[in-house]
């Protein structure tokens, strides 16, 4: 009698446990649409509670290949919310695509694999991985060319395009940016915002920005560049408006406009801080202390540059790693301390060999020379290599607004060695390449030194 009654309670535990299992399994739709109703209002730390439960609860069931595509869908709506509270360059969300990428693979599923590469590709960019990051894009624009899909086709080419730029192949990536621009629509693709945790259409517009600015277009940049603001504003996207902010201030330093960098990275610091996007708080504090100190606000800029290399640092994320070094070894410079400006240039040039982030790598030369020629004159014969070697970059990069720096710096220390007639025929083609952005800072100090030249 015992054993019957043991039995009929096993069976009746097991009854309850399937229909346990059952009603779990007829939740999770409702988790999944919870979090992506709550991703689509930018409410990103409700996404990840509502996520992160329909990912419990689907290790409670069985191993089968409905549970793999119900896991695949869940991680690919998890990564941008992690993206936006936790920052693109976290482990979590390198996690949260890796294990997105195995389940395609297993399951099959090819479409679902582009937002997996996505995800992947923003991890490694940001990190400072730009090789990692071009070979992602490579294989999801050959994806996006097999299947013949714009939509796709547009991402992949900003994939393509954003690591291409900080690795000096500022041509290639202009190519890319605008092949995307090309193919944005606006009504069709506001939903890549939710999908890839920015969008292409006006990051690539800040994009071809510093491409144009760097190959001596500096209007068209600017008209880009203010492009770029009015799109992101319209999509309403918090943290795509929040990047596009950054990158437009970021935009304004190159162009050395402090006080626009100022006004845009603070826009991008408030949006940052009201929803809650730790990267573009900590990148915003960086920024912001650059421009500070392009203003002559040396000891806060310096604060503040210091403040946001080191929380970088402390995240193991390097990109635009020398652009920070750069902008605190001329505050440096400023400030009347060349010795660890030295230093700090020195670490520029190890950041950039690791990483292979070329577009700075003219830039860190010539302020090499600087940094020589004012601890001393008997420096000269160095200093003037630095020059060449940041103008030999430049040439080789096709950058002409790094060659103008560059050969200004030299046709300087010319001058001051009474080469003036060598000073002036180094400069003038320089100069005369460039028809637009004349009120720039770089193009009137040329400007003056021709005439002083001249005189």
């Amino acid at each position: 009698m015992q054993s019957c009654r043991r039995r009929a309670g096993q069976s009746t535990c097991k009854g309850l446990t399937k229909r346990s299992t059952s009603l779990q399994a007829q939740a999770l739709p409702y988790w999944q649409q919870a979090g992506q109703r709550a991703n689509a209002r930018s409410a990103h730390v409700e996404a990840e509670a509502h996520l992160s439960k329909g990912l419990e609860v689907l290790a409670t069931l069985p191993a089968t290949p409905e549970r793999a595509q119900h896991e695949l869908a869940l991680h690919l709506d998890l990564g941008p919310a992690l993206m936006a509270i936790r920052g693109h360059h976290t482990e979590e969300v390198e996690r949260v695509y890796t294990r997105a990428r195995e389940l395609c693979q297993q399951v099959g599923e090819t479409s679902q694999l582009f937002a997996a590469l996505g995800g992947l590709h923003r991890f490694y960019y940001v990190q400072g991985a730009l090789h990692t990051a071009r070979e992602l894009g490579e294989q999801f624009l050959a994806l996006a060319k097999r299947q013949e899909d714009s939509t796709l086709l547009l991402a992949g080419h900003w994939m393509m395009g954003t690591p291409l730029v900080w690795l000096g192949e500022v041509a290639r990536a202009h190519a890319h940016f605008e092949q995307t621009i090309a193919r944005f629509n606006l009504q069709q693709h506001r939903g890549l915002v939710l999908r890839y945790g920015l969008d292409p259409g006006s990051a690539s517009r800040v994009f071809t920005a510093f491409t144009l600015w760097t190959t001596e277009y500096a209007d068209q940049a600017l008209r880009r560049s203010q492009e770029a603001l009015l799109l992101a504003q319209e999509l309403a996207q918090p943290l795509n408006q929040a990047y596009v902010l950054f990158l437009v201030a970021m935009f304004h330093w190159l162009r050395r406009d402090a006080q626009s960098t100022c006004e845009y990275v603070e826009a991008c610091m408030s949006l940052a801080t009201e929803h809650g996007f730790p990267l573009w708080i900590t990148a915003g504090t960086w920024l912001h202390g650059a421009a500070l100190a392009q203003q002559g606000y040396l000891d806060e800029g310096i604060a503040q540059l210091r403040q946001g290399r080191d929380a970088l640092r402390a995240t193991r994320t390097e990109l635009l790693g020398p652009m920070i070094l750069i902008a605190l070894a001329e505050a440096h410079a400023k400030a009347g301390r060349p010795d660890g400006g030295h230093e700090l240039l020195v670490d520029a040039q190890d950041v950039v060999a690791r990483t292979a982030q070329h577009f700075w790598e003219a830039e860190v030369y010539r302020l090499q020379g600087e940094y020589l020629l004012a601890q001393s004159a008997a420096h000269a014969s160095e200093t003037e290599a630095c020059f060449h070697h940041a103008l030999d970059i430049t040439r080789r990069q096709q950058a002409k607004a790094w060659e103008l720096r560059a050969a200004t710096s030299l046709a300087r220390l010319w001058q001051s060695q009474g080469k003036r007639q060598e000073a002036y025929d180094l400069l003038t083609p320089v100069y005369g390449w460039f028809t637009e952005g004349l009120d720039t800072t770089d193009l009137q100090e040329a400007k003056a030194l021709l005439n002083e030249l001249k005189e």
